[in-house]
């Protein structure tokens, strides 16, 4: 570029006029219509998500027969028969929950045992850590469970997947605000109905960031207020109407991601094989063992049935994948799950209309989600007999 061109260029640049604070007003008002707009274009006609049908094949894996036998018990007649058109036959979530609750019953919360509460959390953003949390809530929900999703996210992406507008269609009001701010002391004010069968949804909202405000607040003015047990004393009731409750964390260690934390029974960290995830994973169980050290000095009492580690958006074209797998398993050893989620393009497909890969469900895209699925089932069931038994001991972190 020679001289004539610099200066040209730069008397353009100089006869801007410079960006003002009101400017993000416009920003946001502009960015929000796009949203709008696209939101409008993936949700048509009606603006409402709506739950898919299952096919055979996949109804045979989530209840654990042949998908032979899925034709003879659906001619038997004791179980909804689902719909048939060009020899197939199509099952709505409404059936496969029915045919789960009645084939699966011994892997559903037993009488008398409490919700089992299942916090995602992890520093970085991207790394799956919401689409987790929506597949771990959907994949239960498929399989009989009832579940409770909270969005702690200011961010609001859970609430976003379920087909709610954040702060167009969400007040705060109606996301854990009022119960961090105190004038709540039970969820049940936030609770709402989803379109998949079997989730109910606490959404979230921008505002719900001054709770790393309010928190703080009250803990200076609170005499005996326990911050970091907000959350869990907020999920009482609800842990007897619910099977499990999924807590979506901020990325970052905030008084939100701790309260999470301290009212979880088990913590779910994705966790994709690249060198700066792992390093931050590393950063984030440092500063959660200050923490934790700090509140126990305080009083806090806590422990944990289960910690996962989950790897994610594992490219097998990576050639630094397998060494930092490694790193990985040394790491947190036992507490790295048996199963990877593939980085495939069916999730980001997914992942761009506003869904997950049991939005459009196809047995091979899902088989691995199931088997995340399946193992925390297990890990639930082992709680629910530790609950039973009165043995309260549970993993050391």
């Amino acid at each position: 570029m020679d001289g004539k061109s610099d200066a040209d260029t730069a008397l353009r640049l100089i006869g801007r006029q410079p960006v003002t604070l009101e400017a993000f007003g416009k920003i946001a008002e502009r960015a929000g219509t796009v949203v709008q707009r696209v939101r409008k274009a993936m949700l048509a006609p009606n603006a409402k998500k709506q739950a898919p049908t299952f096919g055979t094949a996949h109804m045979a894996a989530i209840v654990g027969l042949d998908p032979k036998h899925i034709d003879y018990r659906a001619k038997k007649g004791d179980l909804p028969p689902g719909q048939t058109a060009s020899h197939r036959r199509a099952f709505t979530l409404s059936d496969v929950r029915a045919w789960s609750r009645e084939l699966r019953k011994s892997k559903l919360r037993p009488e008398g045992a409490e919700a089992v509460t299942i916090a995602t959390a992890n520093f970085k953003g991207g790394v799956t850590k919401t689409t987790t949390a929506v597949t771990l809530a959907q994949g239960l929900a498929m399989r009989g469970h009832k579940v409770l999703l909270i969005d702690a996210d200011p961010q609001g992406s859970a609430t976003s997947l379920f087909g709610y507008l954040p702060d167009a269609e969400i007040d705060e009001d109606e996301t854990i605000l009022p119960l961090c701010r105190g004038a709540r002391d039970s969820i049940e004010y936030a609770i709402r109905e989803t379109y998949w069968e079997g989730i109910d949804l606490v959404p979230a909202v921008s505002d719900l960031f001054s709770a790393e405000f309010d928190l703080p607040a009250r803990q200076m003015n609170v005499r005996n207020f326990q911050f970091w047990n907000v959350l869990h004393n907020g999920i009482d009731n609800a842990r007897l109407k619910y099977d499990a409750i999924i807590i979506d964390t901020p990325p970052a260690l905030s008084y939100l991601t701790i309260n999470a934390l301290m009212a979880a029974d088990g913590i779910l960290m994705p966790l994709p094989p690249s060198s700066l995830d792992f390093l931050s994973s590393t950063q984030f169980w440092s500063l959660v063992s200050v923490l934790t050290e700090g509140l126990q000095k305080h009083g806090a009492v806590k422990q944990f049935e289960f910690i996962n580690v989950l790897l994610s958006k594992v490219d097998p074209e990576d050639l630094s994948a397998p060494v930092v797998r490694e790193w990985i398993t040394a790491a947190y050893g036992e507490k790295v799950m048996p199963v990877e989620v593939p980085l495939t393009r069916t999730a980001g497909s997914a992942s761009a209309e506003f869904g997950t890969v049991y939005d459009q469900p196809r047995k091979r895209a899902t088989q691995t989600y199931d088997r995340v699925v399946e193992h925390i089932e297990e890990q639930m069931g082992v709680a629910w007999l530790r609950q039973l038994s009165g043995n309260t001991m549970g993993e050391a972190a």
